[in-house]
């Protein structure tokens, strides 16, 4: 028999390309879960900020309530007493302080 020299052979070879497609593919699929993470963490980023914008759109309709009603004269006891309600359930909810619940209370009061 006889014997080549200097060559790999065939299982040389074969070895040779399980370890190059085996590395390939570790590698398209670290590239695929790098993608998909980049993608979630994208759509994450959009989600906060519309939740950031519609915190913002509710606090500016409330606080416009507030204005409408420190500007508006005192009128029956149950209105009063409507919007003495809401200055309350503002107040607990952080978007008034003690000092702008007060402010607003003695003006509508005051009227």
């Amino acid at each position: 028999m006889r014997r080549r020299r200097g060559g790999r052979g065939v299982i040389g070879v074969m070895a040779t390309t399980a370890v190059v497609a085996g590395t390939a593919g570790a590698v398209s699929h670290h590239q695929q879960q790098k993608y998909a993470n980049k993608a979630e963490a994208q759509q994450a980023q959009a989600a906060d900020q519309q939740a950031a914008a519609d915190s913002q759109q509710q606090i500016a309709e409330l606080q416009q309530q507030v204005n409408s009603m420190q500007a508006q004269p005192a009128g029956g006891g149950s209105d009063m007493v409507a919007q003495l309600q809401q200055l309350e359930s503002m107040q607990a909810a952080g978007l008034l302080t003690p000092e702008q619940f007060e402010a607003a209370k003695n003006k509508l009061l005051s009227a």
